[in-house]
């Protein structure tokens, strides 16, 4: 008698292993399948990795799987291969990162076609004579006019057309008019890619021609930098590179940081290629997401557009991967699953031998070291495209001039100045809601959440106190619970600054754009409308605006607070100050009119500014880069971190302490170890943080070590009590 095969099924677990079962009697499961097995007292949708002839375990404890859920594989090989590198590379639980590569509804175990009931005429339906069945059945003449009008309509269809339609179609079906039989339901998948005609885009100019000769002139898999200023027309390359791979019949992933603040990059998409491009993100709806994803895979999507996750995507025919914005840190996955989906595109550009773009005007220092190693092609675009000027930048002393809520006078001055010339003014702070503090005017007692190391946020505007790290939140405080001393917010946030400017320009349109004013579905788009068509004459926004954004009006920006960054603890602060102080001031004076850049600090001699003004984003990289070079920081040397968390501090710093003593012991050479310390914010909803950082030059023994930690740790007694994960090239260290 033929033995039975093994399955060898990826779980969402977190263990970083493969569970053996048997097939069902007399079926075949492929790698790349579903199936649904018992696991523990429970039953998992799991999905087949590979086969085997035997299993380290008897026969006799292996238990079968219940059922096989696709007659075909859902992932194919490069689909496969990209899962087991990321479960690898990450050190991550393999059936956690399947459970991350498949929308929702196949994660539940649900059918990748939705069969839909829909109805068709028959001959004899089509050739019957509706004024003389309307005579004697005017409702069945009426449901077989839709349906002769429709053309193969689904029950959702005729519902919305003819309500109650369901207790003539018998009659119809009777007369032989009308049959029904299901087939997929890809109405979601199209319904918003209808052709709207393609217009002509501008002439290059020279760097833009220079860029596509160079990236067309590779074969197969090259990674190639457009390191382009603001307004460049790194798009315009974008979009002729994705024409040449439709015209040949292949596919284009873009990834973007976030799909809801790159709505005219979507737009400009439609309007130039003809039609709309299959979005990925989490905006969507579960059905709508799993049309978009089962397209890509059948190869009938030739341009996706994602965030993060969308790279792991199924595409049949890939041509091209092209990352937008490749220095955002949006690109990092920051809980579960923490993968960079930049560096996953580049991996996987390579496996499928095809080019990869990463675009950016201020390129992470990862990205510039691995150019400047000769391992990614740079291609500067340093010129803005058509007649748009670089803008003018100058720093405002706030020590030397009165402020008004956080606005100083020769600002004030300057906002008038644009809005009478009628231009449009951006106002730049990247921390929302009214005041970072409420402070008692008597005791100086501060309200902080109860959960968390941190202040409460107050939000004039719902009269309440929130915390932006747990969530929690309360009403604010009008008098101090200790000394019954009034309460009085401290700060400055996007919301205060919102109120000052209405009350300093009361017959001007002021738009506030950031994550609290454009939670409702809509509101963004309705809010960057406003912006584009110059009708809101005042934008005041956080990092949600820095980046993507066209406005063909916008004259002045305004940088209240950049001292944040300054005097950051991360190692990277001076990087994300500039990248963001240069991407919001691109969005000044990029049509015929040259912008301005103020900006507001308290510390005007601090050298960074020198370095920003006199060689831009490029001497501050440069600076950066001898810097960490020296100090022996990424690039130039690779960095893990090990983070647990737990309800009593103890028990995370016990874990840490346990696997401090593994990574001494493991005999792996060239790993410096740091820690355990505790978070910089220690305490986050409730619970208490540490990390144990590791650092080495070669990528090789910190893998070696993190293979080791990961499987002693999952099997560790002090794992019970604590949350932790590994975060491989972390970009936080907190």
């Amino acid at each position: 008698m033929k033995s039975r095969g093994i399955l060898r099924v990826a779980i969402n677990a977190p263990l970083s292993r493969l569970f053996d079962y048997l097939a069902p009697e007399g079926a075949i499961a492929r790698p790349g399948t579903r199936v649904r097995v018992p696991f523990g007292r429970q039953s998992q949708i799991g999905t087949v990795l590979e086969n085997a002839d035997k299993s380290e375990l008897p026969s006799s404890r292996l238990r079968s799987a219940s059922a096989i859920i696709d007659r075909e594989p859902l992932l194919m090989e490069d689909d496969l291969w990209l899962i087991r590198f990321t479960a690898d590379y990450y050190h991550h639980p393999i059936g956690e990162v399947v459970a991350a590569a498949l929308p929702a509804p196949l994660r539940q175990g649900k059918p990748l076609e939705n069969p839909v009931r829909k109805v068709t005429l028959t001959t004899a339906g089509a050739e019957a004579d509706l004024a003389k069945l309307g005579k004697r059945a005017k409702r069945q003449a009426e449901l077989l006019t839709i349906i002769r009008d429709g053309e193969n309509l689904n029950y959702g269809e005729l519902d919305a057309a003819m309500p109650g339609w369901r207790r003539v179609r018998k009659s119809l079906a009777e007369k032989g008019f009308i049959e029904e039989y299901e087939a997929a339901d890809d109405a979601v998948a199209f319904e918003n890619l209808a052709s709207v005609g393609q217009q002509k885009g501008p002439p290059l100019n020279t760097d833009q021609k220079n860029a596509l000769k160079i990236i067309r002139s590779g074969n197969g898999f090259r990674a190639n930098v457009l390191d382009g200023v603001t307004g460049s027309g790194k798009t315009e390359v974008y979009l002729h590179l994705i024409q040449d791979e439709i015209d040949a019949g292949r596919q284009v992933l873009v990834l973007v940081p976030e799909i809801g603040l790159t709505p005219q990059l979507v737009d400009r998409f439609q309007r130039r290629l003809g039609f709309a491009p299959a979005l990925l993100h989490s905006g969507l709806s579960d059905s709508a997401r799993l049309a978009s994803w089962r397209n890509a895979r059948n190869g009938s999507a030739q341009l996706i557009v994602g965030t993060r996750s969308s790279i792991f995507v199924p595409l049949k025919n890939a041509g091209l991967i092209i990352v937008d914005e490749e220095h955002d840190s949006s690109l990092k996955q920051q809980e579960g699953l923490r993968y960079s989906s930049r560096d996953l595109a580049v991996a996987r550009a390579k496996r499928l031998h095809i080019p990869v773009v990463l675009g950016s005007a201020t390129p992470s220092l990862d990205t510039l070291q691995r150019c400047r190693e000769g391992s990614y092609e740079n291609i500067q675009m340093p010129v803005r495209a058509g007649k748009a000027v670089p803008p003018l930048m100058r720093l405002v002393d706030v020590t030397k001039h009165d402020a008004f809520d956080g606005i100083s006078e020769p600002v004030i001055a300057a906002i008038e100045k644009n809005i009478v010339g009628k231009g449009q003014v951006l106002v730049y702070l990247n921390r929302r809601g009214f005041a970072p503090t409420l402070i008692c005017s008597g005791c100086g007692k501060v309200a902080e959440c109860s959960r968390c190391d941190s202040r409460m946020t107050v939000h004039a505007g719902s009269g309440l106190l929130k915390c932006h790290h747990c969530g929690a939140q309360r009403n604010v405080d009008s008098e101090c619970p200790e000394c019954g001393s009034s309460c009085l917010p401290l700060g400055h946030g996007t919301e205060r600054l919102e109120d000052t400017l209405q009350s300093r320009f009361p017959g001007e349109v002021i738009t506030r754009i950031d994550s609290d004013s454009t939670r409702l579905k809509g509101t963004m788009s309705k809010a960057l409308a406003m912006a584009t068509s110059g009708d809101a004459r005042i934008l005041v926004g956080t990092q949600m605006l820095s980046k993507g954004h066209h406005f063909p009006n916008l004259t002045l920006v305004v940088v209240v607070n950049a001292d944040q960054g300054l005097f950051s603890t991360d190692f990277r602060g001076g990087e994300r100050l500039a990248q963001s102080l240069v991407q919001v001031s691109g969005r000044a004076g990029r049509e015929e009119r040259q912008g301005e850049v103020i900006i507001q600090t308290a510390f005007p001699q601090h050298p960074f500014w020198n370095e920003l003004f006199r060689g831009g984003y490029q001497s501050v990289a440069d600076s950066a880069l001898r810097e960490r070079e020296a100090a022996v920081w990424p690039p130039f040397s690779r960095l893990a971190l090990l983070r647990a968390s737990a309800a009593r501090r103890e028990d995370a710093h016990n874990f840490l302490d346990k696997a401090r003593r593994t990574a001494e012991n493991a005999g792996i050479e060239g790993v410096r170890i740091l820690g355990p310390v505790s978070a910089p914010m220690e305490r986050k909803a409730g619970r208490f943080r540490a990390q144990l950082l590791l650092q080495s030059r070669q990528r090789q023994s910190l893998h070696q070590l993190l293979a080791i930690l990961r499987a002693t740790l999952e099997a560790a007694r002090e794992a019970r009590k604590v949350r932790w994960s590994i975060d491989v090239d972390p970009i936080e260290l907190f």
